[in-house]
């Protein structure tokens, strides 16, 4: 989808023939009100970079949007060097920003490389600025630290993967999971164990697979007697163990 960035009113007007999906607002630009009321009013989504911006500049541009009755805007945290070093970034802000001011926060990256990108993914980015040229080699105002085509690629593809990881706060086993319960370790009998007689060292063994009881118990079933007769190879479970506490 192609759109562009209008840095006046009158830009606004040009494109607007051209009936773009939304618009964008530069870092240099994310002050001027004006221009960003008249953005408002084409009723479209905007992108606005917040590079050069304190938080309470932050602050004032969301409630002038939410005055203006902007409906779908996403804020870009952004460090307005180009290059940008990792260490000047501060994806934490991402986060935070999203946190206390309740909106779409993503990242304007003018860094080299996809790192930074996908990391901000993790951290709730949910937009991705990136330069882009189709070679490097023909030079260009942008050209040391835009992507070329394969590198591209490969930010829409590890930035799906990362944004696909994230999914929920979850200790349930998947379904692929459950079958490598198998390579856990287990408490088992390795020798003939009577009825009555204590368990030690000499017949239980840790040993995989994890069909039977944790070996978090190890310690507590040491001494126990058992409530069965039990065969060399077979799981200890909690109903082996006579009178059990555990």
């Amino acid at each position: 989808l192609c759109f562009s960035t209008p840095f006046d009113e009158d830009a606004v007007d040009f494109l607007e023939q051209f009936d773009p999906p939304c618009y964008k607002v530069a870092s240099f630009e994310n002050n001027h009100f004006p221009l960003i009321r008249k953005i408002i009013s084409k009723k479209k989504p905007i992108i606005i970079s917040l590079g050069l911006c304190s938080e309470q500049d932050v602050v004032e541009l969301k409630t002038f949007l939410d005055q203006e009755g902007a409906s779908q805007y996403v804020l870009l945290k952004c460090t307005s060097t180009y290059p940008a070093s990792p260490d000047a970034t501060n994806l934490a802000t991402i986060p935070y920003l999203r946190e206390k001011l309740n909106i779409n926060v993503g990242l304007s990256d003018h860094t080299l490389g996809i790192g930074v990108s996908v990391a901000s993914v993790a951290l709730g980015a949910v937009v991705i600025e990136k330069h882009f040229t189709d070679s490097r080699a023909k030079g260009g105002v942008d050209s040391a630290f835009s992507m070329e085509p394969q590198e591209l690629r490969a930010l829409v593809d590890e930035t799906e993967r990362a944004w696909r990881a994230m999914g929920r706060v979850s200790f349930e086993l998947s379904t692929g999971e459950r079958k490598s319960l198998q390579f856990k370790r287990s408490i088992y009998v390795v020798k003939e164990v009577k009825e009555g007689e204590l368990f030690t060292q000499q017949n239980l063994r840790i040993i995989r697979p994890g069909h039977g009881l944790a070996p978090k118990f190890f310690d507590q079933i040491l001494g126990k007697r058992a409530a069965k007769t039990l065969h060399r190879g077979e799981a200890l479970t909690f109903d082996s163990i006579e009178n059990d506490q555990t």
